[in-house]
């Protein structure tokens, strides 16, 4: 259950905390239950790693493709060029 709640802290800080919920992508009420559940590690991470993150994950999901032995390649490439 979501419950709001009330501060009172520095503007500056609220200012630079909002900033960086805002790289993160993510609101502040977010960054802030992180912080207090113990989930430091996304907590940290930079914009770059959430990209790299994310982008794993779309590569895990991703359909794998057919290979084929490298003569197998190369002998179609020569059949392809020269027919």
């Amino acid at each position: 259950m979501k419950t709001k709640l009330t501060l009172t802290i520095k503007k500056s800080v609220i200012d630079s905390a909002k900033k960086k919920a805002k790289a993160r992508g993510i609101s502040l009420s977010k960054m802030i239950e992180e912080i207090f559940e113990g989930s430091t590690e996304t907590s940290i991470q930079t914009e770059e790693q959430r990209s790299a993150e994310r982008l794993l994950a779309r590569l895990e999901n991703a359909p794998t493709l057919e290979t084929k032995p490298d003569k197998e390649l190369i002998e179609e490439f020569i059949r392809n060029k020269y027919a």
